[in-house]
C-alpha cells in the first residue's frame, strides 16, 4: 500500500497494533518512539526499519543506541525528539499513541507540518482541544480517531452529513468496579484497580477506565471532534463492551457501530479510510454474545467522570486542570503514595480550587497543566 506512517507510543498497546496493521497491509513505517522500552524498540527498528527513532527518556538512549548500531536509524531523544519525528517529511499519518498530556506538542507539530493525525492520545484535545482544531481547520489537516468509541462515533456519521445530529451516546465498560460503592472501593489496591474486564491497556488508561475517569476524558474529547455541546453527549454503561458508541438523528434514528473489543478494527479504520479491508480481529458473532446490558453511570461513586462534565462545561483551562491533576494522581496511586478514591478528590479539589483563565496559547495550556500538578503535589504531601 502506498501509505508511510510514523508511531508515537510505538511499544505499547496502541503502536504495537498499530504495527501490526501496517505489517499486514504493506504500511511503510518511515519513524517510531517510544518511552524507555529500549528492548522492545529495538526489535521493532529490526523488524520494519525506520529511517528515523525516538526512545523518550534520554536515561535509556545510550544502551538503545548500542542495540541498534548495526542498523542504519538516526536516534532521537526527549520533547524534541517527538515532535521532530511528528513532523517528518514524507509521512501521510503520524499515529500519536502516547499517553499523557506529552502528547500535545507533538499533535501540534504534526499539524503545522501538514501531516494527517491518527489520534489514540485523548489528552492532546482535552487539554488543548480549541488549539488543535482550530490548527488543524487551517492547515487542512485531517483527525482520524483511534479510541474504539470516537472511532464509532466517526463511522456511524459517514454518509449523515445532510441530516442534523441529536446526540451521540458514548458507551463505557463500566471498569472492573461497575456496581460497587464508595464504601466498597476505599481499601482497593492497585492490582485491583489494573484488572481490566474487558480491555489489555497500559496501567494509566487501566486505572483511569477503572475511575471512569478515562470516560470523562472521552466526552470532553468528542466534544471537539464533532462539534458538539455536553448536552448531545449521552454516557451509557455497557458491559460487554460490543457497542462502541452510536448516534441519534433528529429523527430518533439511533445508529451503532459493533466490534468484537479489539481495537485493531478503530486503529485499521483510521489508517485506511475510507477503505474497509480485511482485518486481524475476531469476527462478531452477536448469538454467541446472546445478551447486551445498559445502564446510567454512577456519578456520585465515579467522580473523576462528573468533574470531567463540569470542566469542560466550564470551558477555559479546566479541562486542562483536571487531567494534569488526574495524572499527578493516578501516578501517586502506582507509586502507592495514595487510596484508590483520593484520586477522585484531589480531581475536584483542583477544579474548586484553581481560578479558572482563557487559553490563548499552548503555554497557557502547560501553565494550567503544571499549577494542576503541583497542586496535587502540594496536598498530598500535606496530609
Amino acid at each position: 500500500m502506498d501509505k508511510t506512517i510514523s508511531i508515537l507510543g510505538s511499544t505499547g498497546s496502541i503502536g504495537t497494533q498499530s504495527l501490526e496493521v501496517a505489517k499486514k497491509h504493506g504500511i511503510k513505517v518511515k519513524a517510531l518512539a517510544a518511552n524507555s522500552n529500549a528492548v522492545l524498540l529495538a526489535e521493532q527498528v529490526n523488524e520494519f526499519k525506520p529511517s528515523v527513532v525516538c526512545i523518550y527518556d534520554k536515561s535509556k538512549a545510550d544502551k538503545f543506541k548500542e542495540m541498534v548500531k548495526g542498523d542504519s536509524v538516526k536516534v532521537l531523544t526527549g520533547m524534541e525528539g517527538l515532535c521532530e519525528i511528528a513532523s517528518l517529511n514524507g509521512v501521510d499519518t503520524l499515529v500519536n499513541a502516547v499517553v499523557g498530556m506529552v502528547g500535545l506538542k507533538p499533535t501540534l507539530a504534526a499539524i503545522e507540518a501538514g501531516v494527517d493525525i491518527a489520534l489514540a492520545n485523548k489528552e492532546t484535545l482535552v487539554t488543548g482541544g480549541k488549539l488543535v482544531i482550530n490548527s488543524a481547520a487551517e492547515k487542512g489537516v485531517n483527525i482520524y480517531p483511534i479510541d474504539s468509541e470516537h472511532s464509532a462515533i466517526f463511522q456511524c456519521l459517514q454518509g449523515n452529513g445532510m441530516n442534523k445530529l441529536k446526540k451521540i451516546i458514548l458507551t463505557a465498560s463500566g471498569g472492573p468496579f461497575y456496581g460497587k460503592t464508595k464504601a466498597e472501593l476505599g481499601s482497593v489496591t492497585v492490582a485491583e484497580a489494573l484488572n481490566h474486564p474487558n480491555w489489555s491497556m497500559g496501567n494509566k488508561i487501566t486505572i483511569d477506565s477503572a475511575t471512569l475517569m478515562n470516560k470523562g476524558l472521552e466526552f470532553i474529547e468528542a466534544m471537539w471532534l464533532f462539534d458538539l455541546s455536553p448536552e448531545q453527549i449521552e454516557i451509557v454503561v455497557h458491559r460487554e463492551s460490543i457497542i462502541h458508541s452510536a448516534v441519534e438523528y433528529e429523527d430518533n434514528s439511533v445508529i451503532a457501530q459493533l466490534g468484537v473489543p479489539d481495537m485493531k478494527i478503530p486503529i485499521q479504520y483510521a489508517l485506511l479510510y475510507p477503505k474497509r479491508l480485511e482485518c486481524p480481529a475476531k469476527s462478531l458473532s452477536l448469538t454467541d454474545i446472546g445478551t447486551l446490558h445498559f445502564a446510567k453511570p454512577d456519578l456520585e461513586t465515579f467522580d473523576c467522570l462528573d468533574a470531567c462534565i463540569k470542566a469542560i462545561t466550564a470551558g477555559g483551562r479546566m479541562p486542562a486542570v483536571v487531567n494534569g491533576a488526574n495524572e499527578a494522581a493516578v501516578a501517586s496511586f502506582l507509586n502507592g503514595e495514595i487510596g484508590f478514591l483520593r484520586i477522585g478528590e484531589l480531581v475536584k479539589s483542583a477544579l474548586k480550587g484553581i481560578e479558572n483563565k482563557s487559553i490563548q496559547c499552548l503555554d497557557d495550556v502547560l501553565l494550567a497543566d503544571r499549577e494542576a500538578r503541583d497542586f496535587v503535589r502540594e496536598k498530598i504531601e500535606g496530609c
